[in-house]
């Protein structure tokens, strides 16, 4: 398949913008209330495809930056036959510029860089503004799961999110050896970190209905 075949799988920054308030009805062709859920950061795509295969109905988007991981992510879900997929080109931390306020359901944040060095913190992605931009954005009853591999990055994340209105459901410093593991998706990740010791920090937030 050519990659000038992707276009109505994929939007990119220019086509994506024009779409904010209308994922449902114009670019899924579904109804208001079918569910719209995002992984910000889809990677190699496995856990993608994994999540539009266990949800056919649900739609499914996915943000990432890069454009090689992008195409990978959106060939291998349309090679599983997933019809429910959309994938964007965009940086995540204006999210504000793609949806409007209640169009997202769940969202999905897997291992997000850590930018370990303290003068880069500010790069980071999870700070309390982005958590509130998506308070905003998603629906009642959503849920936000966060998964990352550094111990520092995710007392970092639970120092900001007291702040905010969500209400936290779950949470584990190795959520490979607690109860939550058996619901878990182990990612390409995941595996690797495992591989090498490391253990997998995992958070599920609430927004209250």
């Amino acid at each position: 398949m050519a990659e000038t075949d992707f276009s109505q799988w994929v939007y990119t920054e220019e086509r994506a913008v024009k779409q904010k308030g209308l994922w449902r009805t114009s670019v899924f062709d579904a109804g208001s209330e079918m569910p719209l859920d995002l992984e910000i950061g889809v990677g190699n795509g496995f856990f993608f495809e994994h999540l539009c295969k266990s949800n056919p109905d649900r739609n499914i988007l996915g943000i990432e930056l890069k454009y090689k991981p992008m195409i990978q992510t959106i060939r291998r879900a349309l090679r599983a036959g997933c019809e429910n997929a959309r994938v964007i080109r965009y940086d995540a931390s204006e999210i504000a510029d793609l949806f409007a306020a209640g169009e997202l359901n769940n969202v999905y944040i897997f291992f997000p860089d850590p930018w370990p060095k303290k003068r880069h913190h500010k790069n980071r992605l999870l700070t309390y503004e982005f958590f509130m931009t998506l308070f905003e954005l998603q629906r009642p009853g959503a849920t936000v799961q966060i998964k990352t591999d550094s111990a520092e990055y995710f007392e970092w994340i639970l120092e900001r999110v007291p702040k905010t209105p969500y209400v936290n459901e779950a949470q584990t410093d190795n959520l490979h050896g607690s109860s939550l593991a058996i619901e878990n998706f182990l990612t390409h990740f995941e595996k690797l970190w495992t591989g090498k010791g490391l253990k997998t920090h995992y958070l599920r937030l609430k927004k209250p209905s």
